[in-house]
């Protein structure tokens, strides 16, 4: 098989594949994964040839990162580009106490978001501990707007944590990055509004932006894209799914951004897929196709559970789309301008 092209990372020296793989599934997200099925999810993924691997303490409390640590112990480390993220402390949960319910299964503790700089270096030391190495590649502030991103008609700014990630935290990270301690600092959200606030605030090699930049949503290329693109800040684009309905399609049980999806959004999914048929292209290789399109994103990282999902987002990721698709969604409304072909 060919493998995925690579990207740099802003003006730094990591690389990225430009498929690489996401890994809330692997820690839990939604239902419990096997951790044989966890560590053949990874083995197929490194299989295709995929180079780069995002995780967080967030996921499972720790467990994604766990099970990538037990799993990268067998791999050789410099073949491999790793991200993770800081921003939540991970705080013991007590007897009866319950954890996060996104993830069944996960480590008993609770993220705690904490953006001070005591609690970043907390934070990444116990990401180390966690995946068994002594560096990271890239590290992103983790949801500096308290996940309000997430909530349809909420303010982007009702629970920001910018001032203080910007005073306590950027700075942590910058000195490590200085030190060659980490490769690229960044950051990493579902929101495109704060991500233009710290392109301008900062010295920053990234961005991971989830679930805003799909075939259902994209301002962030109309507004974030050229202040990326300006500033040499790079793109990794998460959610590309958009939590599952791109993936699966419209339907009763579809999920729209961690949730199920509503009327009007499942409407537009069934108005895309039939301008997709017509044209005998599947609505998962539109979907994936479509985050790296663009000539700012260096990777997109789809999250996968099981080996058999990792294979189908690679040969996804190998169609090529007829230009006549992206004329027709955009004719129709559908999409707001042709996507920049970057691959």
């Amino acid at each position: 098989m060919t493998a995925p092209p690579s990207a740099a990372i802003g003006r730094t020296n990591v690389r990225v594949s430009a498929l690489g793989l996401g890994t809330t599934a692997l820690a839990n997200m939604y239902a419990a994964v096997d951790p044989a099925d966890a560590s053949a999810t990874l083995d197929a993924a490194w299989d295709q040839g995929l180079r780069y691997i995002d995780t967080a303490p967030a996921y499972g409390s720790g467990l994604g990162e766990q099970r990538l640590g037990e799993w990268l112990a067998s791999r050789p480390r410099d073949e491999l580009t790793l991200s993770t993220k800081v921003g939540n402390t991970l705080v013991p949960l007590a007897d009866g106490e319950e954890g996060p319910g996104l993830f069944p299964g996960a480590l008993r503790a609770q993220p705690v978001p904490d953006f001070s700089r005591d609690a970043i270096l907390r934070s990444l030391e116990g990401s180390l501990e966690r995946l068994g190495t002594d560096r990271v590649d890239m590290v992103a502030i983790h949801d500096p707007d308290g996940a309000a991103s997430i909530e349809p008609g909420v303010d982007p700014y009702a629970r920001s944590s910018f001032r203080q990630a910007m005073d306590e935290c950027y700075p942590a990270l910058d000195e490590l990055r200085s030190q060659g301690v980490i490769g690229a600092v960044g950051v990493g959200m579902n929101g495109w509004q704060m991500l233009v606030d710290f392109a301008r605030a900062g010295d920053f090699d990234y961005f991971l932006l989830a679930g805003r930049h799909t075939l259902l949503e994209q301002e962030a290329q109309q507004q974030l894209f050229p202040v990326c693109q300006e500033r040499d800040v790079s793109l990794v684009i998460g959610g590309p799914y958009s939590s599952g309905i791109l993936a699966t399609g419209a339907g009763p049980d579809a999920r729209y951004n961690y949730g199920p999806a509503p009327d009007d959004v499942q409407q537009r999914v069934a108005a895309i897929e039939r301008v997709a048929a017509q044209h005998d292209v599947s609505l998962r290789a539109l979907a994936l196709r479509f985050t790296v399109a663009h000539p700012a994103v260096a990777s997109v990282i789809p999250g996968a559970r099981s080996v058999a999902e990792v294979e189908e987002n690679v040969a996804l990721f190998s169609q090529e789309i007829p230009d006549a698709v992206w004329d027709e969604l955009v004719d129709t409304g559908l999409l707001r301008g042709r996507p920049e072909q970057n691959l």
